[in-house]
């Protein structure tokens, strides 16, 4: 055995990459994705009773979710850059903080602008936004055969998140008001996220310089490519897939209304979505092992693609499940395959940067991609356009996936 292959099984075994202490980083990471994740959530759940206390119209009582995207999307390059100087712990901590004083303080407003505005700044930009993408990035670095399935279970964190938070707010606001649930999860936040930050101190092998010498395509010399403009066509590509995955996430509670089944049933079928997204982020993780971010990226936009344009003669119930689990299935696996192939082009030290602006795409991709299928809804009466324009949107991430498969590649570069 070989110097340096000694080196790399002492490295495992006291807790480098691909060790069992790599292992049990990735479900600390999922635990606190999953709690940090409440802020994504818990403004959807109070809805009607912020309407409510507020005395103000659906779309106004809107503003505070709204708010709270555009922070998180802020916050994940904010704290993805934060993270690439400073490692995990501090964002981490900072998120945890921030989330148990922003839900304290929202259970105090007065008004509706006062609380939009904590929930923009304190439980979007600097709080819930610690928990997705800057955990994504730091897992990414404590793998390098299985990165692919620890980048899948970190990344499910969120959507965990939207099935285990909803149905425990809901009761709390019912049975205590919305103002003491608030309270209650901002000190449940402090309590859990800050010790389980402590499990995190390590560094990671990036800063020890152990990482593993080789990326796939470490990249930019092997795409041929300029590094901002590799940057620039996953920015479009987030923002495209995720204009076309907003119509069925955003509507589909709406749509179920139109055609006369109830809510109620659109909502199922968006839980279902969720659900199965989980599913599909482990497989498309487990996937990008084996084929690489990008190839598993032009998977999942042409099944999503293909998912579209089975709603389009979809409105019995029985099939408008089906093809809202096949739509969970497709789409849930996009967002990650960009951590992956971030990895793949990028150095490691730039991966929390990287990857918050791809994902600050995505989440403008949603808000977008939501209004605009309200506005060709309110222009046409039908969702029917509104699921082409996803279509076609969609076929631009689709472009973008072809064309970074088919660049000419170079030589290997070592990260």
């Amino acid at each position: 055995m070989t110097a340096q292959a000694r080196a790399s099984d002492a490295e495992m075994n006291s807790g480098g990459v691909e060790s069992p202490y790599a292992w049990r980083r990735l479900l600390i990471s999922l635990l606190l994705a999953t709690l940090g994740g409440v802020g994504l959530w818990s403004t959807i759940v109070a809805l009607p009773s912020i309407q409510l206390e507020f005395g103000v119209g659906r779309a106004s009582a809107s503003l505070p979710y709204t708010a709270t995207s555009i922070g998180f999307g802020l916050g994940a390059l904010l704290m993805g850059r934060f993270a690439d100087r400073a490692g995990i712990v501090v964002p981490i901590r900072c998120g945890a903080l921030t989330l148990c004083f922003g839900y304290i303080a929202a259970a105090y407003t007065t008004s509706l602008w006062q609380f939009a505005l904590v929930q923009g700044v304190l439980i979007g930009l600097l709080g819930c936004s610690a928990t997705y993408g800057p955990l994504v990035a730091d897992v990414s670095h404590w793998f390098s055969r299985n990165r692919g399935i620890a980048v899948g279970v970190c990344a499910s964190g969120n959507y965990l998140a939207g099935t285990v938070w909803p149905p425990i707010l809901q009761h709390f606001i019912d049975t205590i008001g919305w103002r003491q649930a608030h309270i209650g999860i901002g000190i449940f936040c402090g309590v859990t996220m800050l010790p389980l930050s402590l499990l995190l101190r390590r560094p990671t092998p990036v800063a020890h310089g152990t990482a593993p010498n080789k990326t796939p395509m470490s990249g930019l010399r092997a795409s041929r490519t300029s590094p901002n403009g590799v940057q620039a066509l996953l920015i479009i590509a987030g923002f495209g897939c995720c204009i076309a995955m907003a119509m069925p996430q955003v509507h589909i509670v709406a749509y179920c209304a139109d055609l006369g089944y109830g809510v109620a049933r659109g909502a199922e079928m968006l839980s279902l979505m969720l659900g199965f997204g989980i599913v599909s982020r482990l497989t498309s993780g487990w996937i990008s092992d084996r084929i690489g971010g990008v190839r598993t990226m032009l998977i999942g936009s042409a099944l999503q693609c293909m998912t579209l344009l089975f709603y389009l003669p979809s409105d019995g119930l029985t099939s408008l499940y089906v093809v809202s689990a096949l739509f969970g299935l497709s789409q849930g696996g996009i967002v990650p395959s960009y951590a992956m192939i971030i990895r793949e082009y990028f150095p490691p030290q730039e991966a929390g940067t990287r990857f918050g602006l791809v994902l600050l795409a995505t989440i403008i991709g949603m808000a977008v991609g939501g209004w605009m299928s309200g506005a060709i809804y309110d222009l046409t009466g039908s969702y029917q356009a509104a699921f082409v324009n996803g279509i076609a949107w969609n076929v631009v991430n689709l472009a973008i996936a072809l064309w970074l498969l088919r660049r000419p590649r170079g030589r290997v570069v070592h990260a």
